[in-house]
């Protein structure tokens, strides 16, 4: 197949173009390259990777490519409730008014792949959030996902995965995620100020979020016009009980509680990933083994294009 990729040269996205090549899939990759990252160099001699530098929002750039791909999935995106409070509106034209221009040039036989965010849940009390909870976004990243995901699926041929947040090493890394967050800080400080370590969240390695687009191609018959929460069912944890995984990578790690300040994301939820794991999908990476590449990589610290989100 041929796949589009937007944001191709992200911390996913470095990871999906991979497998779609070593799946025997024809890559069309797609970034600006803001953050100046070289993710590429080993692809260039691959008769099937295509590389372009533009922006997503200027769908007529790569029209043809939208015009002839198999299957579209649109990752490039402002990552994150504090880049999108900063960006509103860079953040709607990117997340939101890009897919939906790219969507309406693509056929009906066309498939869309959409990035969607468990985030969307915002609060979703004590009961497990499945794919028919409300959606209560908090953020205006939340609210965008959310909007662009009801786009895309009443257009049709079309899955959303609704991910965890994400975690683990890849070629472009992210240090604003909130396991890598932490693990940096262990390593780097030795110490973790913890505030509203009650909040829940479910992680996913980035690994596996690359892999599910993999599994739905694979499946689209029986997946398509479906929305799928992705995440690591062993990795529904509390704040707290995340330091004290990453203690065990770090013994000498310091957890110290914050009462007084206030976590700007008020997610809070316990996460159901039963209908991806229906259609036969598993999760390969482990927090621990997440943790373990982190610990590995962090050793080299971290340059200024890192930095950035």
């Amino acid at each position: 197949m041929k796949i589009l990729i937007t944001g191709a040269a992200g911390y996913k996205g470095t990871q999906l173009v991979d497998l779609m090549l070593s799946s025997g899939h024809e890559v069309f990759a797609l970034d600006d390259f803001r953050y100046n990252q070289k993710v590429f160099q080993a692809h260039l001699k691959n008769q099937n990777f295509h590389l372009m530098k533009a922006d997503a929002r200027d769908t007529s750039a790569y029209a043809n490519w939208l015009k002839k791909c198999d299957a579209f999935v649109p990752l490039a995106c402002l990552t994150g409730a504090p880049v999108c409070e900063k960006h509103t509106d860079l953040a709607t034209s990117v997340n939101h008014q890009a897919i939906v221009d790219g969507v309406k040039l693509l056929s009906k036989n066309q498939a869309v792949l959409f990035p969607m965010t468990n985030s969307g849940y915002g609060v979703g009390g004590e009961a497990y959030c499945d794919e028919s909870s409300p959606l209560k976004p908090l953020s205006h990243y939340a609210r965008l996902k959310v909007e662009t995901e009801k786009a895309v699926l009443d257009r049709g041929n079309a899955v959303s995965f609704r991910f965890a947040t994400l975690f683990g090493a890849s070629y472009r890394m992210r240090y604003d995620l909130l396991v890598n967050d932490f693990m940096w800080k262990a390593q780097a400080a030795g110490e973790i100020h913890l505030f509203e370590g009650h909040f829940r969240r479910n992680f996913l390695h980035v690994l596996d979020g690359a892999r599910v687009y993999v599994h739905a191609l694979q499946n689209w018959d029986t997946m398509k016009d479906g929305i799928y929460n992705v995440g690591l069912t062993a990795a529904n944890m509390t704040k707290l009980e995340l330091c004290q995984e990453i203690q065990k990578v770090v013994p000498n790690l310091v957890i110290t509680a914050n009462n007084e300040m206030k976590d700007p994301d008020k997610r809070d939820y316990v996460i159901s990933n039963q209908k991806i794991e229906n259609t036969g999908f598993r999760c390969e990476n482990s927090l621990q083994d997440g943790l373990q590449e982190l610990k590995k990589i962090f050793i080299l610290g971290r340059s200024a294009e890192d930095s950035n989100q």
